[in-house]
């Protein structure tokens, strides 16, 4: 609220939700509605209810900057198979800018904080979301067909799965963040981020300043592992990831480096790991014992797996395990819940009933109405179905199925993302892969473009669960929010499937030491594996389906069962996830963890100031120079690519 003193102009408005003290990321106790009450109270009041946030210049910064990093995405997808989260590095990028704008006069106001925090959402959607189909699905549809397909073909279908996924985090939002508090530590970390950037407070202050230090040496550390050598090649002896390299040759070997069982120093993940906990990255440890060291040397001797095969080869097994264990757990925990997901649809009845709030409960004006979830879910379902059937072939059955089967398995992907910090995007994909082998035995196509339906939506829902989580600890308005990242769908399918088509004219460019294409390779070759039906699947992928589902049922149980003792037992998602990628992030999270257990033990107060926003730092940091290296080694190819120099 602007105030004034007798001979004093107007004062600027205060930032209230920059002024915060600290997050309040430990959340609140009591039931659910006693949760939800208190958060309303202590953290939306007085900021979300007052406070500009989504403004046309938020939407317009955030759609820039997520068209821009939507292409590092996408060239780094085709290369490696990888994704950065843009959040974060949006959200920098934005307050530097807008601040040197308005330092110049150019801009009148700076943004508020929930402004920025409505940027990142919307910056997010376009630059990560909504890019994955690319490199995935059309990647091995292209190499599967030897063939392209129409541009409005691609964006119709890419703007469907991304109005899909939004809308199904709907249901979600209310269960897993507000009632749960899950952490998604990268909405952690973006929050963390804004908070310090807007801070003017002593308190504030001191954690600005110390996330600051702890980005400045993630982005140091980030170019002396990999960017040394983009100077000049003589300083490739000197890069820490050389003598990384060095190192794991003398203590592990080929054979266990092969495995994926070595150091990696990527400070980034040991943060996360300091903000996910303990519980979940001692569950990450185990999972990557028991499938690196003990699984991938089983399968080798068996000759499963040839012994220089690596990680891809491998994965292609441990992958069902992994992807089992994560999906009955999720599904089952959510069942458990079944009281809070009735909840969540309570207001379906009063649709109609506009101009009011039908309800005692202050968070239903805020919260996105359900009826949206409808809305977003039949036009999307309406939109493949027409699409799948024309392009593809699929019976309308069968894109029905794909899309029930994507929010059970986007349930799974969000409570993943929600305790990890990973999406596991191609385990889902893998799961419909599974299913439509059984239903549509042959029929490759249908079987990668209904797996892609279940990816795409799980990724798509996980992002904008992540983004929700900022702007739950910095007292957000979420419908809002919704919208923001809603508007982000538009430039996130424009310009990445624009310059898809010009960077893959045709599949001879795929495979290649251009661009690898890991993620379409592992879609293509599980297409191919399908096509004869189930019976192809060699049985120690049942068996590993079968154990790896038993197990992601027991620990659910065994934690409701013994709700005291429920610390004790592993996380299924954690143990899970681990089934899927490399052995050593599963340590580096298990190192992070670690560090910041003792150092909550150590120095408790100087934790509870210090731990989110160094963490948040590092992973800022090690994003923000992972951008940067990205453009510096493939932007003039981009530039050239994109623009026909």
């Amino acid at each position: 609220m602007t105030h004034t003193t007798p001979d004093s102009k107007p004062a600027a408005p205060a930032d209230p939700a920059a002024e915060m003290e600290r997050l309040p990321i430990e959340g609140f106790q009591g039931t659910a509605e006693e949760i939800e009450r208190q958060w309303y109270e202590k953290v939306y009041k007085g900021r979300g209810d007052s406070m500009l946030q989504l403004t046309w210049r938020a939407v317009l910064m955030g759609s820039v900057l997520g068209g821009v990093l939507s292409l590092t995405n996408l060239y780094i997808g085709l290369k490696a198979g990888w994704g950065f989260g843009v959040a974060i590095t949006a959200c920098i990028l934005s307050y530097a800018i807008w601040t040197f704008l308005h330092k110049i006069k150019l801009a009148r106001t700076p943004m508020t904080i929930l402004e920025n925090n409505c940027m990142q959402s919307t910056a997010s959607s376009a630059g990560y979301s909504t890019g994955g189909t690319l490199v995935s699905a059309f990647a091995a549809f292209i190499l599967l067909n030897d063939t392209t397909m129409p541009v409005g073909l691609m964006m119709a279908w890419v703007f469907f799965l991304a109005l899909l996924g939004v809308t199904m985090a709907i249901p979600m939002k209310r269960q897993m963040i507000n009632v749960e508090q899950l952490r998604f530590p990268s909405g952690i970390a973006a929050a963390e981020t804004l908070r310090a950037l807007h801070s003017k407070g002593e308190l504030g202050m001191q954690s600005a300043r110390a996330l600051g230090v702890a980005g400045l040496f993630g982005l140091g550390s980030k170019f002396l592992t990999e960017g040394l050598v983009r100077i000049h090649t003589s300083l490739e002896p000197y890069m820490i990831g050389t003598w990384i390299g060095a190192l794991n040759e003398r203590a592990f070997g080929s054979s266990w480096m092969g495995r994926t069982v070595l150091f990696s120093w990527e400070p980034m993940f040991i943060a996360a790991g300091a903000i996910t906990g303990l519980r979940v990255c001692v569950s990450m440890l185990i999972g990557s014992i028991t499938c690196w060291m003990i699984a991938a040397p089983l399968l080798q001797s068996h000759g499963l797996v040839v012994p220089e095969g690596g990680y891809r080869n491998i994965v292609t097994w441990t992958l069902w395990a992994g992807t089992a264990c994560m999906v009955t757990s999720g599904i089952l925990t959510f069942a458990m819940q079944w009281k809070s997901a009735v909840r969540a649809f309570s207001g379906i009845g009063k649709m109609f009933q506009r101009g009011r709030v039908q309800s005692d409960d202050p968070l239903q004006a805020i919260e996105t109405p359900s009826y949206w979830f409808f809305l977003g879910q039949s036009a999307g379902f309406a939109g493949l179905a027409v699409l799948g059937h024309i392009t593809f072939g699929m019976p309308y059955w069968q894109t029905f199925i794909a899309v029930i089967l994507s929010f059970a398995l986007a349930l799974v992907a969000c409570r993943v993302t929600g305790e990890t910090d990973t999406t596991p995007v191609g385990a889902m994909g893998k799961i419909t892969q599974l299913t439509f082998g059984a239903i549509s035995p042959g029929n490759m196509n249908v079987n990668l473009m209904s797996a892609n339906v279940t990816a795409a939506c799980a990724g798509s829902s996980a992002d904008l669960l992540t983004d929700l989580k900022s702007g739950y600890l910095l007292g957000a308005n979420p419908k809002k929010q919704f919208i923001a990242q809603f508007a982000g769908i538009f430039v996130g399918t424009l310009i990445p499937v624009l310059c898809f088509n010009i960077l893959v004219p045709n599949a001879s460019v795929l495979g290649g030491d251009q661009f690898p294409a890991p993620a379409a390779q592992t879609w293509k070759a599980v297409a191919e594996a399908l096509s004869r039906g189930l019976s192809s699947l060699e049985p120690v992928k049942l068996w590993f389906i079968l154990i790896g589902g038993l197990v992601g049922i027991i620990l659910p149980l065994l934690s409701r069962a013994f709700p005291k003792k429920a610390k004790w037992f592993p996380s299924p998602a954690g143990l899970g996830l681990a089934w899927t990628f490399h052995w050593y992030y599963g340590f580096l999270f298990f190192l992070g963890a670690v560090i910041g257990s003792w150092f909550e033990k150590k120095r408790p107060k100087l934790a509870e100031q210090y731990t989110f926003p160094v963490a948040s730092g590092v992973i800022a940091g090690e994003s923000l120079m992972g951008v940067v290296l990205a453009f510096w080694e493939n932007g003039p190819e981009m530039v050239r690519k994109i623009f026909g120099f």
